[in-house]
């Protein structure tokens, strides 16, 4: 439980390499994870330091950067408690601003990819998805950190070309991975009661009471309980 508890999104690494056999590990579990009929549809596309890796480096990050600096802009980053430097949101955005401008140097980058044998389909991701977060605890436990992300959406074409991948092939997101800047620590969310129900939606489970010492996020959309 602690590992699920403390893996942290984890945007800052050290420049350090991973090295091959703790990768070996991590994506031993990624590919552990169940899948649909069990057809094992994904796969994993690993990029360190080779020509092609970074190359793919540099798409993605400026496509993460220009993502980035949209979402800044249309969520209102530096309005509200933005523009106070110690305020969560304040300090979410100097912490995506590092990531996005140090893209290229993230030690590892990891795309996994959904290879379709049918039409996309709205259930698909519950096919790949499990396998990403197997990755990214298995990461947590090696003494690692990563962090799902978009940022290959807006360059998915010339990924395709560059990484040769098959026309039934999909990049499911963008995994970066390091050592941590930092450390893990406990992940904020909200408590358990406003996203537990039983038998009917918005009735709070009476047993669904968060450990003692559970540390909660502010963000997220206005409460409507007093939770």
């Amino acid at each position: 439980m602690t590992g699920l508890a403390t893996t942290r999104a984890i945007r800052r690494y050290a420049d350090e390499a991973i090295p091959e056999e703790a990768l070996a590990q991590m994506l031993f579990a990624a590919t552990r994870a169940p899948s649909g009929s069990n057809r094992q549809p994904f796969r994993f596309v690993v990029l360190r330091d080779s020509e092609v890796a970074c190359a793919a480096k540099s798409l993605i990050g400026a496509s993460a950067r220009s993502m980035w600096a949209h979402k800044r802009r249309n969520d209102g980053y530096d309005t509200g408690s933005g523009t106070h430097h110690d305020s969560p949101k304040a300090r979410m955005a100097a912490s995506m601003e590092q990531y996005v401008a140090t893209f290229e140097r993230i030690p590892v980058l990891v795309l996994p990819i959904l290879v379709r044998f049918r039409e996309p389909y709205s259930f698909e991701g519950s096919s790949i998805y499990p396998a990403c977060q197997n990755l990214l605890l298995a990461a947590r436990a090696l003494g690692y950190g990563g962090v799902l992300t978009g940022w290959h959406m807006t360059v998915e074409g010339e990924l395709h070309e560059l990484l040769q991948l098959p026309d039934n092939a999909s990049i499911a997101a963008t995994i970066t991975l390091g050592r941590p800047q930092g450390a893990h620590g406990p992940v904020r969310r909200r408590p358990m009661s406003e996203l537990v129900f039983e038998d009917v939606y918005g009735a709070s489970a009476r047993w669904a009471i968060d450990p003692p010492g559970t540390q909660f996020t502010q963000a997220g959309p206005p409460r409507t309980t007093d939770s």
